[in-house]
């Protein structure tokens, strides 16, 4: 039979504190970059890709496939923002919602703004800032520069 020392502590609670989100402007974004958070609106959202479930396709992948490209912004800028299937839904122009764990995808030599399955897009309140419609990151077109070690 073991006995506990009182003066010993008690082992730490093995529950991990989150941290406070650190949230970032549009204009902040750079490629290759992931784990942001930014609180911004939907100007717009036009679906790019709608496939629906077909008989050859049912036993590969059961469930449909909607893609979705939105304009997304804040006071700094805006950046086309990729929008899969359930996420397509809350993408409602001048909705403002918070995107936790979004990354920077690279489309074409542009950046595009994504969340996968670690993340999330969330609609909150409506928020007072005016979304700066010239500055669109995802105009500026990137080219990847291999630099030879010496």
């Amino acid at each position: 039979m073991a006995t506990t020392n009182p003066a010993t502590p008690a082992p730490a609670a093995t529950t991990t504190a989150k941290r406070k989100p650190v949230f970032i402007k549009v204009n902040q974004l750079k490629p290759g970059s992931s784990g942001h958070t930014l609180t911004v609106k939907v100007v717009s959202a036009k679906i790019v890709l709608n496939k629906g479930r077909s008989a050859s396709s049912m036993s590969l992948n059961p469930r449909p496939t909607r893609i979705a490209e939105c304009v997304i912004g804040d006071e700094t800028g805006t950046i086309i923002f990729t929008a899969r299937n359930e996420q397509i839904d809350l993408m409602k122009p001048e909705t403002t919602v918070i995107l936790r764990n979004a990354k920077i995808d690279m489309f074409k030599g542009s950046m595009r703004l994504a969340v996968d399955k670690w993340g999330r897009v969330e609609v909150t309140e409506p928020a007072s800032f005016q979304v700066k419609e010239d500055n669109n990151l995802s105009l500026v077109e990137y080219e990847l520069v291999n630099v030879a070690d010496e």
